[in-house]
């Protein structure tokens, strides 16, 4: 599965290490974090899914490099535009903090019907507000592995 953690480039210290605890807790969910790429909370996430051995996926607005903590880096050059692209790859999301941008992945999340978790974030119906990093994990993890379909490997008697 793949949990999108969306939040500021210049986030506070309470929401940077409130991201970097959720990307770990995702990593050791053995789920993959992705993000926008930039600094901030998606730094923080992908640096805490890093520490727990995990992988990370940054879709870029630019054609830049990303954070340092991306394993795969995915340039855009579609500036805001790369939101729809973020949100969509994802099965559920995770918001900390944020600004407009952040509120434009919301939105988007809300109207494809993707579950979104927030903590020090937008108070918008349909967020489920968590108290903690842990909580919103667990219940992204929850939405997610809902939302997909097993994808266990097909039985070798079957037909192609």
């Amino acid at each position: 599965m793949q949990i999108a953690v969306i939040g500021r480039g210049d986030c506070s210290g309470e929401e940077y290490e409130a991201a970097e605890t959720i990307g770990y807790l995702i990593a050791g969910n053995r789920e993959t974090v992705c993000c926008g790429g930039l600094g901030g909370v998606m730094e923080a996430a992908c640096r805490g899914a890093k520490e727990a051995g995990g992988t990370t996926v940054g879709i870029l607005p630019d054609t830049g490099e990303g954070n340092p903590y991306l394993d795969i880096v995915i340039r855009t050059g579609m500036g805001h535009a790369r939101n729809v692209v973020l949100v969509n790859s994802a099965d559920a999301v995770i918001a900390v903090g944020g600004g407009y941008g952040t509120l434009s992945e919301i939105a988007i999340a809300l109207k494809t019907e993707k579950p979104v978790f927030g903590l020090l974030t937008w108070k918008i119906e349909g967020v489920f507000v968590c108290a903690t990093p842990e909580e919103a994990v667990i219940l992204a993890v929850r939405a997610a592995r809902l939302s997909r379909p097993s994808r266990s490997p097909r039985d070798p008697g079957e037909s192609s």
